[in-house]
Formats: structure tokens, C-alpha cells, sequence
């Protein structure tokens, strides 16, 4: 086993930027096909905003594991953690399939990763298993 774990992501997917260019192209096309109010295209493609801030601007997160600490940085935001305060990782599926990270601390303290460096749950928890740590898998829960 390497003495790291590395996870790095970026916020530019090409997948995004052609699935906003194919909503655009719909919109264009509601707009002089269906002559549709202007406003309304416009409010519609208001909710692209945030996937093209992504792909313009690149934030990058990643997590990284060491022998000693779990850290992690997403944007500009940047937080590290001692692997003996970690009492167990918490490792939730939720109803749309994305898995949740949350860190309990021997003191009750609880810290969520955030979603954007958290690896892919398989890989993370075998990783985690490995070095000792606790992990505990809830799939599907409503009220925690």
C-alpha cells in the first residue's frame, strides 16, 4: 500500500458544457419555432447559470489521505483532520445515488465532506478500511 490516497476532481466537464450548449439549442428553438415569450426562454435558461459558472471558472476539489491526516479542498474552501480524531466514517447512499461523507469525531462532532472531493465510495472505503478507520454504510435513510 502507497503511504497516500489522492482524489482530485475538476468542476469543467465537457458532458456539462454540450448538455447546456443542447438546452440553449432547445431554447433558440422554443423561442422562434414556438414563438414563445422571451421571458420565458430567459427564465429557463437562467437555471443553466450555475453549470456554466462551473465550466468557465474550473473550481477544483480533491481529498487526500495520508498516513496521519484526511484533507480535503474544494474551491477555497480547505479543512484537514487527524486520523486518531476520527471515530468512524459515514458513508449514506441517498435517494439519488450519490453517496454522502460525514466524519464522526471521538469528541460527537460530525463533519461532512463536501460532495464535489468525496472519491467514489467503493475505492474511498476500501482506502479508509485500510488505514484502520471505521466505516459504517446506510443506504437510502430519510430522517438521520
Amino acid at each position: 500500500m502507497s503511504d497516500s490516497f489522492s482524489y482530485h476532481a475538476e468542476g469543467r466537464k465537457w458532458g456539462t458544457g454540450l448538455t447546456v450548449l443542447g438546452i440553449w439549442l432547445a431554447l433558440l428553438g422554443i423561442w422562434l419555432g414556438l414563438e414563445a415569450h422571451p421571458l420565458i426562454v430567459l427564465f429557463l435558461g437562467l437555471f443553466t447559470l450555475p453549470a456554466c459558472s462551473d465550466f468557465l471558472h474550473n473550481p477544483v476539489s480533491g481529498l487526500t489521505l495520508t498516513p496521519d491526516t484526511l484533507t480535503w479542498h474544494s474551491g477555497k474552501r480547505r479543512a484537514a483532520v487527524s486520523l486518531d480524531e476520527i471515530d468512524t466514517v459515514h458513508l449514506d447512499t441517498r435517494l439519488d445515488f450519490s453517496v454522502k461523507a460525514t466524519l464522526v469525531l471521538h469528541t460527537g462532532a460530525k463533519i461532512r465532506l463536501p460532495f464535489e472531493c468525496t472519491p467514489p465510495h467503493q475505492q474511498f472505503e476500501d482506502t479508509l478500511n485500510a488505514r484502520g478507520l471505521k466505516t459504517r454504510r446506510t443506504h437510502f435513510q430519510l430522517m438521520q
